[in-house]
């Protein structure tokens, strides 16, 4: 009898074992739904159906408004290789890397100086004072550079004081380059700065000590530390810089189309071709895509020691 008893409360331990460790991990797989249900489901309804109607409609060839949504193939993606529309894309991605090497060559200073060098205690103002412009509207820092820029503007009038040949810049690439350098200059710095804050001096000093030269400091062990940073502030102007919309628009003239300029047009312009903007807009999307990989594969990675 003691022999069964025993047997008894083992299987009866095992089964209340398995329950608890039933209900365990059942808690664990609930709560993080529990959790991410209220952004999944703002996702699913604001982004991923969105996308799913745009791939539906960029299968049909010459769509308009009101027409029946009939998929019937990939015209509208063989189109893209048109080249008048293959040099529209590459000058949206000539644009968004010129602005990129800008705002990292003029951001990597800053960042670095506030981060190193600045007091501490004034830090935090410092980075407030250089994202200001952020808290005014995009077309409003458009219209300010129009105003610098034009034919009459401050930047001309100075020059022509200066008794210096006045610059042609407005309705040309450079003033597309300026005010987009311009606008998304402070997010490289933010982010630049979050990863020069974590440098470690004593690798630095270790490196000098050791009969590095400051180049040879800075590309072997200042680079190595802040890549993820680099990698994605680089990233985050690029994606930026690739849908901007206003800046082309108001400074770039009918010179400086680019494949934002273009989707519009397919929707809300004379043309009225909602396939063809539809399989222009998943093309963005595949680049930007392709560079969010980038982010999670390099953004993350270890510095060398």
């Amino acid at each position: 009898m003691s022999n069964q008893h025993s047997e008894t409360q083992i299987s009866s331990r095992t089964y209340i074992a398995k329950v608890q460790k039933w209900q365990y991990s059942n808690s664990n797989w609930f709560q993080p739904l529990v959790l991410l249900a209220p952004s999944g489901i703002w996702l699913l309804l604001l982004l991923v159906l969105p996308t799913l109607i745009i791939f539906e409609l960029s299968l049909v060839p010459d769509i308009r408004p009101g027409d029946l949504v009939n998929p019937s193939g990939l015209q509208n993606y063989m189109r893209i290789f048109d080249p008048l529309y293959v040099q529209v894309i590459l000058r949206s991605l000539g644009l968004a890397s010129s602005t990129t090497i800008i705002c990292l060559i003029l951001g990597f200073p800053v960042a670095y100086w506030i981060a190193q060098i600045a007091p501490k205690r004034w830090r935090n103002l410092l980075l407030l004072s250089f994202i200001l412009p952020l808290w005014t509207s995009s077309l409003l820092r458009s219209y300010a550079w129009i105003t610098i820029l034009r034919p009459s503007g401050l930047l001309n009038t100075l020059l022509k004081s200066l008794h210096f040949h006045p610059l042609e810049l407005l309705n040309r690439t450079p003033s597309v380059l300026i005010a987009m350098s311009y606008s998304l200059l402070p997010y490289m710095v933010l982010i630049l700065y979050a990863s020069l804050e974590k440098l470690d001096i004593r690798l630095l000093e270790a490196a000098a000590d050791l009969g590095a030269n400051p180049r040879q400091t800075f590309w072997k062990v200042t680079v190595p530390q802040i890549l993820p940073g680099l990698t994605a502030g680089s990233m985050l102007v690029f994606i930026t810089g690739l849908g901007d919309f206003v800046n082309p628009e108001l400074l770039g003239g009918a010179s400086s189309m680019t494949a934002a300029r273009l989707v519009y047009n397919q929707f809300l312009g004379a043309t009225q071709n909602w396939g063809f903007g539809s399989a222009l807009s998943m093309t963005l999307i595949l680049l930007v895509s392709v560079a969010i990989a980038l982010i999670i594969k390099f953004g993350e990675a270890t510095p060398k020691r």
